[in-house]
């Protein structure tokens, strides 16, 4: 056992790493629990399409409400404690969740307030988490400790979580809720157990939540590497979430694969990520991060276009396992070279503007993918995607080459910016 432990967290991580990543993984778990059960248990309760695209609204919209915000309590508070207040108060909302649906007093409405609810601890939770590990860890064994992160999402959250879950729903309806409930609870407590350095306990107040916000955007527009990464992560999920915000009518209409066709896609999604975690080590060692965005970016784009010109559901099989292991790939190196790049006390804010392009595009891109299809046919969104990153690929082509080196400079201080 402890000859499998040093392989896959080998001991030069530390103890701290471990703990989180351990919590990381179990928390992901339950987490893949309701990935198939909180979908089920508002269709259980409505057959509104309005109120089922709301349920899915009200966990993202808290990220464009919140997140500035978060990024200023990460780099003000000890970021271990924040992770673990934060999913702690989350487990005790699950738990109340599951206890509606066990005495029959659950509501859409109900159901609606809890995913806000914890649609926003997500944001304080995952903010601090991933500005957590940079301080925990080596600059040189980020990429290995966000792979083991990775990892976890890949295989617990996507690939393990979903077919539980959905089978504990079936059984009853508040079993995967209870479930969420307890894991995240434990690994909330794991969390606990990391001891962070001292000059991470006692982060400065600093000045006004605005002036912090503001500063966190001005390092990020000076910084040449973290600027492209947040530019290009806004622009692809305007082109990525206006094609994905289709792929169940996609799937039904095109392909003809039905809900369980649609259940294969993303699993593949999930297959491909493994692959994506098993070669990581390998694919760092033989090509440089720049040319791993390069790369990816190529990917992304040539996934478009072959959705667009396919009918055949096996070759969109295909297709979603190399998406899915560039997914991986891409968001690995991408959050690593921002760990190495950004300083302690900026992590949580930059980390924040970066999550901001994140789920902004996701809205932009969901928000444009419905009038497309309307207008134009369901792959339309699928050539707006493929057009739209080539053209962004050719634009931001030469700006990648400041990532190629960004890994072998010390962060920048804030106070050089």
């Amino acid at each position: 056992m402890s000859q499998i432990l040093e392989k896959v967290l080998p001991a030069r991580l530390g103890t701290g790493v471990r703990w989180l990543v351990t919590s990381s993984w179990i928390s992901n778990l339950g987490d893949g629990f309701a990935l198939a059960a909180g979908p089920l248990l508002v269709a259980s309760e409505t057959h509104n399409a309005t109120l089922v695209a709301l349920a899915t609204l009200l966990q993202r919209l808290p990220w464009l409400l919140f997140v500035l915000f978060a990024g200023v309590l990460a780099d003000r508070w000890n970021r271990a404690l924040m992770v673990a207040s934060v999913d702690l108060g989350r487990a005790a909302v699950l738990g109340l969740l599951a206890a509606t649906i066990l005495f029959g007093r659950v509501t859409i409405a109900i159901v609606l307030v809890v995913m806000f609810i914890l649609g926003t601890a997500e944001v304080f939770s995952n903010t601090a988490s991933s500005s957590l590990l940079p301080s925990l860890v080596e600059r040189r064994d980020l990429t290995l400790a966000n792979a083991r992160l990775y990892l976890g999402f890949a295989v617990v959250y996507q690939l393990a979580g979903p077919p539980i879950g959905a089978a504990l729903f079936g059984r009853e309806r508040a079993l995967p809720f209870l479930g969420q409930a307890i894991l995240v609870g434990a690994g909330a407590l794991m969390v606990l157990r990391i001891r962070l350095p001292a000059r991470m306990d006692q982060l400065p107040a600093g000045r006004q939540v605005r002036h912090e916000i503001a500063e966190g955007f001005r390092w990020t527009l000076h910084h040449a590497a973290v600027r492209t990464l947040v530019l290009t992560i806004l622009i692809f999920n305007i082109t990525f979430g206006a094609a994905w915000a289709v792929l169940v009518l996609y799937a039904n209409e095109r392909l003809h694969m039905g809900a369980v066709g649609f259940g294969l896609l993303t699993t593949a999604l999930a297959v491909g990520g493994l692959f994506g975690t098993l070669s990581y080590g390998w694919i760092t060692k033989r090509v440089s991060l720049g040319n791993i965005m390069r790369i990816g970016l190529i990917i992304e784009t040539l996934t478009h276009l072959s959705l667009a010109l396919t009918t055949s559901s096996a070759v969109a099989l295909a297709i979603m396992v190399v998406f899915g292991a560039h997914a991986f790939v891409w968001g690995t190196t991408s959050v690593t070279v921002r760990q190495r790049a950004v300083p302690d006390a900026m992590q949580g804010r930059v980390t924040s503007v970066n999550g901001l392009g994140v789920y902004g595009g996701l809205v932009i891109g969901a928000a444009l993918s419905g009038p497309i299809a309307d207008r134009f046919g369901i792959t339309a969104p699928f050539w707006f995607a493929f057009v739209g990153s080539a053209v962004f690929v050719v634009l931001i082509w030469r700006q990648l080459r400041h990532i190629a080196h960004d890994d072998e400079r010390p962060p920048q201080p804030a106070s050089a910016v």
